[in-house]
């Protein structure tokens, strides 16, 4: 497959990705993400899928916006990284967030479907 068609390709699985953490909606963002799913961030480190996403389910975390641009796209047969620019908008504890990152997230074909193993976030800087 060509760059161009990978970058297309994958731009419609982050999108769900996308559409899936703005619901706030632990089950709708589990059918994007592996079972040991990790976001790595740079206060935390590294976090698992099942924190994330019980502080999704309890409030403590709300995304209220959320985009990502692809610019590359390497698939390893049944594995792709993919790497973007995306911005956020939400809350946490009550508090207003905002993120301007290059995400790099790793993806694993799973029955057919890509589902994303890890998550890293790396601030732009201003």
């Amino acid at each position: 497959m060509s760059s161009a068609n990978l970058v297309r390709e994958f731009q419609a699985v982050e999108d769900r990705f996308n559409t899936a953490m703005v619901s706030n909606d632990p089950n709708e963002i589990r059918r994007c993400i592996t079972d040991d799913w990790v976001l790595v961030n740079p206060e935390s480190g590294p976090v698992s899928g099942e924190i994330i996403l019980g502080i999704i389910g309890n409030g403590m975390l709300a995304h209220t916006t959320m985009t990502k641009e692809v610019v590359r796209v390497e698939q390893y047969g049944e594995v792709a990284v993919v790497t973007g620019r995306g911005q956020n908008t939400g809350t946490f504890q009550g508090e207003p967030i905002e993120a301007d990152e290059w995400v790099t997230d790793v993806y694993v074909r799973a029955n057919g479907d890509w589902l994303c193993a890890l998550t890293q976030l790396t601030p732009v800087k201003a």
